[in-house]
């Protein structure tokens, strides 16, 4: 007698894929991203006395330092904007980054019980923890916006915003895929290296100097300015600051290099996070 054989609805296993990615699986997974999007967002204010509130403190109060510390104190120069708008601008845009890059360093520790017991595609984590950090953006731009026009009935010289600020949908898609792609790296490195969730900080402060968030493109060096093309963030800040108070624009090659740079880490990244994740239970 012949033994029947067995029928699966489903079957997990390798794609064979180089980077390991399966879009039609993100895809029919849209729901949970939903849901561990309104986790992170829920959970992180939860217990906090002001809540959503903060995401206007921090920005306001860094600004504030900024301005005090930068533009009085050094007197550095602000291409002729308004210090605080100048500042201001910088310091939304970046902490978008920085905050899908925190968030995304430690997946595989923070979701160790998770992953270990359910199967859906781990990309799903990033992504939610991106769209999360949307949210804190969104305030924060409405909040600059604000100061913004405020500037302007004050004849500060700022003028509204032309044609170009329909750039700024492009430009936080670009700085949530570079978080994203950063996450990953730190993440699948941290499952073998603990060290790096502890130097991730560190590196990034370092990285917002080397960034045009405390002073414009303009004003470096030319013989330095080769930093700024390896940077993937600097030209997405001083693009941002062309589209709301039309300073002076970025060149093209800046943009190319930058977008170069970003693609490469976002695919390190994918390859790195696809590797990890077949292990990364029996190590975190």
């Amino acid at each position: 007698m012949t033994q029947e054989k067995e029928h699966w609805d489903v079957v997990i296993g390798p794609g064979g894929r180089l980077i390991g990615v399966d879009l039609k699986s993100l895809w029919s997974y849209r729901d949970l991203v939903w849901m561990f999007f309104k986790r992170d967002f829920v959970t992180f204010y939860k217990q906090t006395v002001l809540g959503p509130l903060w995401y206007l403190i921090q920005p306001s109060l860094t600004a504030l330092t900024y301005y005090v510390v930068f533009g009085r104190i050094a007197n550095l120069s602000t291409s002729g904007l308004p210090p605080y708008l100048f500042y201001m601008s910088g310091i939304v845009l970046w902490t978008y980054f920085a905050t899908c890059l925190a968030n995304n360093s430690e997946v595989f520790s923070k979701n160790a019980s998770l992953f270990g017991k359910v199967y859906f595609p781990r990309l799903v984590v990033p992504i939610a923890v991106a769209m999360s950090g949307l949210v804190a953006f969104g305030i924060q731009f409405c909040l600059l916006l604000v100061i913004m026009v405020g500037f302007i009935f004050a004849g500060s010289g700022i003028t509204w915003p032309g044609p170009f600020i329909l750039l700024v949908p492009l430009l936080i898609l670009y700085v949530a895929v570079l978080g994203i792609g950063m996450g990953l790296i730190v993440s699948a490195l941290t499952v073998r290296y603990r060290d790096l969730i502890i130097a991730t900080g560190f590196l990034t402060q370092l990285w917002m100097y080397a960034s045009p968030v405390v002073y414009p493109f303009q004003q470096i060096p030319e013989k330095y300015q080769w930093v700024f093309y390896l940077n993937p963030m600097a030209a997405p800040i001083e693009t941002l600051r062309m589209a709301l108070f039309g300073s002076a624009g970025v060149p093209y090659s800046l943009w190319l290099s930058n977008v170069a740079v970003a693609a490469v880490l976002f695919f390190v990244g994918l390859v790195l996070f696809s590797h990890a994740e077949s292990s990364a239970m029996d190590t975190v």
